[in-house]
This record gives structure tokens, sequence and C-alpha cells, in this order.
């Protein structure tokens, strides 16, 4: 698993471990991990270019004794100084006596010098950073042609938000040390950083248990997904409900069955106008007309894919928050959902709403949505009182209380932008609901699988791919990640 702090709790850990640690201790042990990261990098560092771009403060001086162990391997390492009078002055000497040197952001060759560079350090500004890069600064990341690494974070990228307020750099690989941020595992700061490599310089046992952003991975998986035993029957596996599809929508119902099909359940219900289009596909299904408490008992129900938004599918979406089971929300039945908060039922209620329908949720421009991530999942799930599951390049979940750690979902691929994937991810959520995995894990997971799905549907060769096939690939990736 991966885990983000915060900025204000890195520098706390920071500054406990420091104290325990000879003077500049730290440094050298973040400057060593990072000469090392950039040497794996360069192949070969003995005639090789290196350039540094150095802000004030420790961040340019972790560039700046990073560059001076690859200037004594044989490698020419110029500083390229945005601020020479409060350039770190300790990294400074350092790069010099190591034969290294340094020119002011506004001399003549600077462009020239990070041009021809095989490597270039983004050593501008550290994770304390806010707003997007200077113009200078900018101007100087511009002209880079080879590998650039930024030292900690991109420069111009918010550390706990993930946000990019103005130009920031896009870097290949970011080497972050003592623990993960935030801003480097989600949208838009995330695709800034490039490959990123975790360096560590004993900040863990420093760092507080709950971290404020983490991203699982397959181990951690694994261990959510249910697994029969010898005692298992249909019943005890679960069953899940799906209330979706209309006479104009009958597809959306038919790929949320494919996904709750594929997520663990031991049977699926599905009621609705989609009953024939759903049996002909899928024969195992139980159908039923509806209401939905009449159609017979579920572990968990999944509302709202295709619904419409007649007086059918308000009465449905109604009957289903009626119930003492967990509910998943999606689509037509986000834009349904009654006013006030989801506290007031009996069990949970996960939301799955992407960028536009979070917006509606929220009040907000989806701009808004889309540059604030990390905010808007939290305060759509204080606002309504349940796990919330913000679909986009990087899906977060936030469990219900609006507190805790968020989850950054890691896999997926572009093509997931396609016409009913997100019916798809609302079945298999809403099958590992109906297992009895809690919202917070079922969202997770859900996720995961569905992105790992998307991109096993589209390998090897990057080929369009339809909310089917993402349906279809599930079960190979699900024994994928059993296997590790």
């Amino acid at each position: 698993m991966r885990i983000a702090y915060s900025v204000e709790t890195v520098r706390a850990a920071e500054r406990d471990l420091m104290a325990r640690l000879p003077q500049g201790a730290l440094m050298q042990r973040a400057a060593a991990g990072l000469a090392a990261a950039c040497a794996g990098l360069l192949g070969r560092v003995y005639g090789a270019r290196v350039a540094l771009l150095i802000g004030s403060g420790d961040n340019g001086g972790d560039a700046l004794y990073a560059g001076a162990r690859l200037a004594r391997r044989g490698a020419g390492v110029t500083a390229v100084l945005l601020a020479p009078d409060r350039a770190h002055a300790g990294g400074l000497r350092a790069l010099r006596a190591a034969g290294g040197r340094a020119v002011p952001a506004d001399d003549s060759s600077t462009e020239a010098v990070l041009a021809q560079a095989d490597l270039v350090l983004d050593g501008i500004v550290g994770i304390g950073g806010k707003g997007g890069l200077r113009p200078d600064a900018e101007r100087l990341t511009r002209a880079v042609r080879g590998t650039l690494v930024a030292v900690d974070l991109p420069s111009g990228v918010d550390a706990d938000t993930g946000e990019v307020r103005g130009p920031a750099v896009r870097a290949d690989a970011t080497v972050t040390f003592g623990t993960y941020k935030p801003g480097l595992l989600i949208d838009p700061a995330h695709e800034h950083a490039g490959a990123l490599r975790l360096i560590d310089i004993g900040l863990a046992p420093h760092l507080p248990p709950v971290p404020d952003a983490e991203a699982l991975q397959h181990g951690d998986i694994a261990a959510l997904l249910p697994r029969p035993d010898a005692e298992s029957d249909k019943y005890r596996r679960g069953v899940v409900g799906v209330v979706a599809g209309s006479a104009r929508y009958p597809g959306a119902a038919v790929l949320a069955v494919a996904g709750a099909l594929r997520g663990g359940a031991g049977a699926v219900r599905y009621v609705g106008p989609a009953a024939d289009a759903v049996i002909t596909r899928f024969p195992e299904t139980l159908v039923h007309s509806g209401p939905p408490h009449k159609a017979g008992r579920v572990q968990a129900w999944v509302v709202g894919p295709g619904l419409g938004d007649d007086a059918a599918a308000r009465q449905s979406l109604a009957d289903v928050l009626a119930s003492d089971v967990p509910v998943l929300v999606d689509a037509d039945g986000l834009r349904l959902l009654p006013p006030g908060d989801l506290r007031s039922r009996n069990a949970a209620t996960i939301l799955t709403p992407h960028a536009g329908e979070a917006a509606a949720l929220l009040g907000v421009p989806r701009e808004e949505v889309e540059q604030t991530r990390l905010a808007s999942v939290r305060a759509l799930a204080e606002r309504y009182g349940a796990t919330v599951l913000l679909k986009g390049s990087t899906t977060l979940v936030c469990s219900g209380s609006g507190s805790g750690p968020v989850r950054v979902n890691p896999t997926g691929t572009g093509w997931l932008a396609t016409a009913g994937s997100g019916d798809v991810l609302s079945g298999l959520t809403g099958s590992l609901l109906a297992t009895g995995l809690s919202p917070h894990d079922a969202a997770s997971a859900g996720a995961y699988l569905h992105g790992l799905a998307a991109r096993h549907a589209t390998a090897p060769t990057g080929a369009p791919i339809a909310a089917y096939d993402v349906a279809t690939a599930l079960p190979e990736v699900w024994r994928n990640v059993l296997l590790g």
C-alpha cells in the first residue's frame, strides 16, 4: 500500500527525526537516495551532463548535494540558480568542491545548459510551495530536453491536494523522501509527477498511524476479496439487487448485471423494465417486475444506471433507499436523490458520481471538481453522510464521515471513458458490497478491479474497448490479483 501524508504532518515528523540526528544528516540521506536514483536513470554517470534547477531553501539543497555526489562520479554538473543570494550555502559549497559549477538563471548560457543536459533536477520549490511557477522558472523548464526529475514534488503543484493552479513542472520521474504526499497520487498533479520513487530516510516511525491518503496494491485487494468456503451456498455468499435500465436504456441494466455477476455475490436479482434483455444475455439472473421491496431478500442494492427520471424511477429509488441494506446509487439515481443527507438510513450508502454529477450535487462548476478532486470527494462524503466513489482520471474513495484516509485508485486507462463502463463498475461494486465488504472496501476493490479489467481488455495493442469488454475481463484480473 502506498500511503501519503500532508505537508504539516511530514514537517512535524522531520523535526522529530532531525532532533535525534546530527545536523544535516537527514538532508544527506535524501541527497544520497536522490543521487542513486539519478544514476539509475542515467545508466552511465561518468561523462553525463547534469543540470540542476535550484530555488531557495532545502529542496534546492537536496538537489545541490545530490549534484555533488554525481559530480564526484564524473558527471559534468551545472547548477542554475534562480535566487543566487538565497541558494542553500552548504549544498552550493559541496557542489563546487566536487567540481561542479553554478550560474545565475539570467546568464546567457542557461538555456543551452538545460537543453544539452542528459538529466535535469527540478529543485525549484519544495513541498511547501503554493501556486504555479514564476515566469522565469517556467521559461527555464521549457528549455529542458533530457530526463526531468522532480525533487520530492514537481514544482508548481500542491503537495496536499493535487491541485495545479498555474504553470508546473511535468517530470519524467519524481523522487520523493520519507513518504508519499497526496498530490503525488491525485490528479491533476499526479499527471505531472511521472514515475514515482520513494526514498526511505527513516521517517516512518515518526509518522502517525492513519495517513491522509492511501493507494491499495494487489496484495491489499487480494486480502479483501471474498472467498467461498465448503459450506457456502448462493444465499450465504450474498445476493445483490440491481434496479436499472428503462425502455430507453435497457443496455444499462445488462451492463450493471454483467458487473454484478462477476463481483463475488452468489446471485443477482434484477428489478426493472429491461428483464427480457437481461435474461436473454444472462439466464442465471433472478428477475422481477417490481417494486424492489417485493423482489426478494438482498444483501445490497444497486440503483440508478439508465433508470430514467419518470415517476416509476423516482418510486424505485425511494423504495430502495427505504430498505435496511447497503445501497449504491449511480447515474440517474444521483440526479433523483432527495434533498438532504442520507444519514437517516438504517444502512450505509455509496454514491458513485463522475465529475459532472459531483458538480451538480455540490452546486459548483464541473471544472472546480476536476481541479479540486480531493476537497470535492471529502465535501460530498460529509454533505451526504455517504461513502463517495468519485470517478475520473484518478478515482477517489472517501468514507461516509468525510474523514480518515481517502483511497486513491492506481489502476485504469483513458479507454474507460466509454459509454456504459460506469454501469459495470456499479454492478461490480454492489456485488462486493453484498458479499459483506464495508462500503469503503467495496468501493476501493471495485474501482481497482474495474481499472485492471480495462487495462487487460485493451492490452497488448492499446486498442479501444467497449464497456462489455471490461465486464468479460473481470474474472481474469480477479485471478491475477489473487495470484499476486
